[in-house]
């Protein structure tokens, strides 16, 4: 790379310039794609995506995080282990902090659910306790995450979210 051309380099930053314009499209073809589950779940990943999303649109949740609720588990597949700071990292040139924030800590909230029964420490959330959108996440995890594994569910479809994924994608990011 210490050999690139300025030339070389404003050709390459034109192309990746057009890339990230498609960023919209290729996640939305990605999550049309978790038509799989995990073994035991009820649902699909993508199912349990539009659940999510579409209780935080009933709620009159903002934009941001709509498409944040839609993304949330994106890093199932690709990192297992550590899907919630996958997903943020996805959103975090497009959202608030406040969203970033909670998508990164919803699969640490989350275990308040059920990790007691693994012997894990369902109250792993509590050191975030004074963080200030500790409340936020609890609430985003209580009233959409948690109660969208529902196999009984209307969930819109994913073409209907597309509009607030293009939206959010194709706006100019946030500084970092």
């Amino acid at each position: 790379m210490k050999d690139g051309t300025k030339e070389e380099y404003l050709f390459l930053d034109k192309h990746e310039k057009k890339y990230i314009k498609g960023t919209a499209d290729r996640i939305l073809k990605y999550m049309s794609g978790l038509n799989s589950t995990l073994e035991g779940y009820q649902i699909t990943r993508l199912e349990h995506s539009l659940q999510t999303a579409t209780r935080a649109l009933n709620d009159k949740a903002d934009d941001e995080m709509i498409v944040a609720a839609l993304l949330h588990d994106i890093g199932d597949e690709l990192a297992p282990l550590n899907h919630a700071e996958y997903a943020a990292a996805i959103l975090k040139p497009y959202v608030s902090e406040k969203v970033h924030w909670i998508i990164e800590k919803h699969g640490i909230f989350q275990m308040y659910y059920y990790a007691h029964h693994l012997g894990g420490n369902k109250n792993e959330r509590e050191k975030y306790k004074d963080h200030k959108y500790y409340k936020d996440t609890i609430a985003f995890c209580e009233n959409w995450d948690q109660k969208s594994f529902d196999p009984n569910f209307k969930s819109l479809n994913l073409k209907d979210f597309e509009p607030y994924v293009k939206k959010l994608f194709n706006k100019t990011p946030y500084k970092q």
